[in-house]
């Protein structure tokens, strides 16, 4: 072994070797339980982020864990082909190398494009993700796109159709005007934004007035533009104020329209005057107060936010009335903010703007195109999630699921007994293209292809067929991951095996976009042999965040995203900020950025290696809860894999040059047991015990348990304890009893790599392979070997008392020497006055030897001058002759009494004072006489410490 641990040297190559031993392959032994896990797709465009390393790290360590449990264990890749994420990458890369947009290509070109671009560019974050050291099947790397999904996910629609689930219907979607198109709640980022509040005066016709006489009502509203698409003011059936109007009209200025006054329990009486503007077509909750009050709907805008010219006038259900509206020519075409300047000033000229108040509020923007959402009525595809919503309720209220925390079980449930029905058609051209297909009548027919419609439905060729623009959703794919990826709708052996899946890791955010879907979607198609819903994952394990150090979600325009490839391999200062400020498009937020990372990072990041930010990872993951990064942790755990470093080197060096070889089984062990000390029957307990609480943190996946057990045992039990136990042993001129020392060396060593090598598999794997010359029946990789089990040690209950006992003296000797100063090389006379001292029997070698004491035991206190320390109920006592230095202590409490005697006049003076004790209060006059005899006694005592301090310069 080297002799500086550098795990840079290490991590690369060892994670090719395992990749080419094929242990990350699954493995089909009917013989034997499963154990699968699929990868939550990352985006093709992505790259590896905290979140990603927090949740790999512990899909990681389940794998690991199961695999070496002798299970069949696959853990499933692949990536999502983001739709829209990915459509931007293409189209940013051809305006910046050709000059040319999408619409420069037809639709299949593009396509083409975008393809080319995956097969060269695609595989980025695979890469960083080997980084990691996950063991998994890379063989099998799935994508959301190829031939296998995209077969899962037409039969899927198709299914659903012809079953009557899926349908197209005219909705209210979040609309994105850069990209033009619909888009998830997901996809939406709600920012903060001041803003104003407009009051606008709408007329009362007919002479109806306000109960105070106005003939106009004032609405608020901060998105003025939408005054075009009002189709009723609404008022709360309770609210006396308003009564009498309810059924009257308003006539809009500059719209030039009327429109009702209608009561809905939507409106809230305390805010502003109680009366709000419904626009059905452009706002979600109007939407549904629309439908209530089966109110027409009018969409003012394009798919790109301009104003309309003339539009139709639909009813409720979103169908033509055959009516249109007509909106003032000088409106016609301007963009949808230019719109609200305009007419806020044309209100203002009619005398109807009533005032204008600032007002803070949150304003939806689309995460990639950083534009303003729009709610928008247009025609899409959905899914009706009503029955396989209840479904999916039930699989998870029977158990057949469970959330882990288990209070995500309510916020899947509440999402799913309120769910919506999901809008899955995206208008892009990157994606699963809709399988349905129209005449020139608008008739729909839905099939695998242009054949299959025709030869279905009986089409004659003359009948012209255009098939959908529109693409599916990628959250629609991604619904189907679990089964997809393992060969459906093919009757495979991937089914069979490892279909449920045992665990899905995922963040909280996306319960309601991904977890519920992929359940609905396979308890949907899924069953089991007795026909009842297959579940496509027995338990959900929800992570929480990895915040940055101020507790703030890490983000690009925060200036606070860490890379865990910079953890793992360190960067520079300058280059840290470079990439942090990169594309900012804001200096002086840039220029901000750059001064707190140079702050927080005087000299960049240095390198820590893999298994570092692999253990931090894990001493993070408690219940779910978020958490806050700390570079002071990162950098102890690189301490502690150094530490198993140097103590894994200290074992070998000790055996080198030396006719060492055992193997690991039960003769050899009952060969060395009767020649263990203490000191290697304690390791074997501690060992079997922390097994046994290792194997309880994965089950109940508290992986910070799990890093804490493994931290305490190897740092402090083994390398800081029995290392030196060992030492002891080891310089023994009993041949019997060094033998046994090394091969309890040797074996619980190994049996700690192997416990340890889930979460830190890179240094253990090094480690292990250096353990072979001293024990040839080690065979091929660490990670290929069985986890320890607890009963494979023996636990000794009393030498571990005796150890723990040791221990403390021990302990206490070195506290001693820390307030005394002593040199550690000083020897100390010790007595220990205990009645039971038995441990001492197994233990006084070691005592004497790291505690560098000469140990006398007795059952009656020394007469000779000495400082004692409790030990429970023994006492340990130091002869003060070998812990002080006499002239010294005899100063120091030469200058103690001086301060006493000052003490003592001060009181004295005041108590002889005839003003002082005439005047003063009684208690007062008590507690000086109190503090008088208190002096006197501590003046006693000292000056008795110093008549025997002072025999001993005799």
């Amino acid at each position: 072994m080297d002799k500086t641990y550098s795990p840079h040297n290490i991590e690369k190559r060892i994670y090719q070797e395992w990749k080419e031993s094929g242990l990350f392959r699954a493995t089909f032994d009917p013989n034997k339980e499963n154990f699968s896990i699929v990868i939550p797709p990352p985006n093709v465009t992505g790259t590896l982020h905290m979140g990603h390393a927090f949740q790999h790290v512990l899909m990681d360590i389940l794998i690991r864990y199961n695999r070496m449990q002798g299970k069949n264990t696959l853990w499933q890749p692949g990536t999502d082909h983001a739709g829209i994420a990915t459509q931007m990458v293409v189209e940013r890369k051809l305006q910046a190398e050709e000059g040319k947009t999408r619409k420069d290509f037809t639709r299949e070109e593009f396509i083409e494009k975008v393809w080319e671009w995956k097969r060269y560019s695609g595989g980025t974050i695979n890469s960083q993700i080997e980084r990691l050291g996950d063991s998994i099947d890379w063989e099998r790397d799935a994508f959301t796109m190829d031939e296998t999904r995209s077969r899962a996910v037409k039969k899927v629609f198709i299914d659903l159709y012809n079953e009557g689930k899926i349908y197209r219907g005219k909705r209210l979607v979040n609309w994105d005007p850069k990209f033009k198109t619909a888009i998830s709640d997901l996809e939406v980022e709600n920012k903060p934004v001041k803003s104003n509040l407009w009051h606008f005066r709408y007329q009362l016709t007919d002479g109806a007035k306000t109960h105070d006489g106005k003939d106009y009502i004032v609405v608020a509203t901060t998105r003025p533009e939408t005054v075009f698409g009002d189709t009723a003011v609404a008022v709360h059936p309770e609210d006396p104020r308003y009564t009498d109007l309810v059924g009257k009209f308003v006539y809009i200025p500059v719209v030039d329209r009327k429109i009702p006054i209608i009561a809905d329990s939507y409106v809230d009486k305390e805010f502003g005057t109680g009366i709000v503007k419904i626009t059905p077509a452009h706002d979600f909750n109007d939407y549904e107060v629309g439908k209530r009050n089966n109110l027409p709907l009018i969409n003012i805008l394009n798919d790109e936010a301009f104003l309309l010219a003339v539009t139709p006038v639909l009813d409720t259900n979103g169908r033509e009335t055959g009516e249109t509206y007509e909106l003032p020519a000088s409106y016609q075409g301007l963009e949808r903010f230019a719109a609200r300047k305009q007419l806020v000033a044309d209100f203002e000229a009619a005398g109807a703007l009533d005032k204008i108040e600032p007002h803070d509020m949150v304003v939806p923007y689309g995460d990639r195109s950083s534009v303003v959402i729009e709610p928008f009525l247009t025609d899409q595809w959905y899914v009706d999630t009503k029955e396989m919503a209840r479904v999916s309720l039930d699989v998870v209220k029977e158990g057949k699921i469970r959330f882990v925390p288990e209070q995500y079980t309510n916020w899947y449930n509440n999402w799913m007994e309120n769910i919506q029905d999901w809008c899955i058609s995206r208008q892009l051209w990157w994606g699963h293209r809709i399988p349905a297909y129209y005449d020139e009548q608008g008739n729909v027919y839905v099939g695998e292809s242009e054949e299959d419609v025709r030869a279905k439905h009986n089409l004659d060729a003359n009948v012209h067929l255009v098939q959908d623009e529109d693409v599916l959703d990628t959250w629609f794919s991604s619904a189907l991951w679990t089964f997809s990826t393992l060969g459906w709708p093919e009757k495979t052996k991937e089914m069979e095996f490892f279909h449920p899946t045992s665990v899905l890791v995922t963040g909280f955010d996306i319960i309601n976009f991904w977890v519920s879907r992929m359940i609905m979607m396979t308890t949907h198609f899924i069953k089991n042999p007795d026909g009842s819903p297959q579940v496509p994952f027995k338990d959900v394990y929800i992570t929480g965040l990895i915040n940055d150090e101020e507790g703030k979600k890490m983000s690009k325009s925060k200036g606070n995203v860490l890379d865990p490839l910079d953890m793992i391999d360190g960067i520079s200062q300058e280059d840290l900020i470079a990439k942090r400020t990169a594309n900012m498009m804001q200096p002086q937020l840039a220029e901000k950025i750059a001064k707190r990372t140079a702050k927080q990072f005087p000299e960049g990041i240095k390198p820590h290696g893999t298994d570092a930010l692999r253990f931090t990872l894990a001493s993070f993951a408690s219940s779910g809860r978020n958490v806050s990064w700390d570079m002071k942790r990162l950098e102890g755990y690189r301490n502690f894999c150094n530490k198993l470093w140097n103590a894994s080197r200290f074992v070998l060096m000790n055996l080198e040059n030396k006719d060492v070889s055992f193997k690991l089984d039960a003769q050899t062990y009952q060969e060395h047991a009767p020649h263990f000390t203490a000191a290697e029957r304690y390791i074997e307990s501690e060992l079997a015990k922390v097994i046994e609480k290792a194997d309880f943190a994965i089950q109940t996946y508290r992986f910070d348990q799990l890093a804490n057990t493994l931290y305490d045992f190897i740092w402090n039990t083994f390398c800081n304890w029995y290392l030196e136990f060992a030492k002891v042993n080891l310089a023994s001129t009993d041949e019997k009893v060094v033998k046994a020392t090394q091969f309890q060396l040797l074996r619980v060593l190994e049996a700690t790599l192997r416990l340890s090598h889930i979460v830190i598999p890179f240094i253990t794997e090094e480690i292990w392979q250096n353990l072979k010359p001293y024990l040839p029946d080690l065979e091929g990789f660490l990670m290929g070997q069985k986890y320890p089990k607890a009963n494979e040690f023996n636990s000794d209950a009393q030498a571990t008392d005796h150890i723990h006992k040791a221990q403390e003296l021990i302990t206490l000797v070195r506290e001693l020497r820390s307030e005394m100063n002593l040199a550690p090389s000083k020897e100390l006379s010790v007595n220990l006055v205990s009645e039971n001292p038995a441990f001492l029997e197994y233990t006084k070698d070691f005592v004497n030897t790291l505690a560098k004491i000469n140990l006398t035991i007795t059952n009656s206190p020394s007469t000779d001058l000495v400082s004692s320390r409790l030990l429970g109920t023994d006492t340990v006592e130091f002869l003060l002759a070998e812990i002080i230095n006499v002239e010294a202590e005899l100063n120091k409490l030469q200058q103690e009494l001086v301060k006493l005697d000052s003490e003592i006049a001060r009181v004295d003076g005041k108590l002889s004072n005839p003003s002082f004790v005439e005047k003063a209060p009684a208690d007062l006059i008590a507690k000086e006489k109190a503090k008088r005899v208190d002096f006197l006694e501590q003046q006693e005592q000292i000056k008795l410490q110093i008549s025997k301090i002072e025999k001993l310069k005799a």
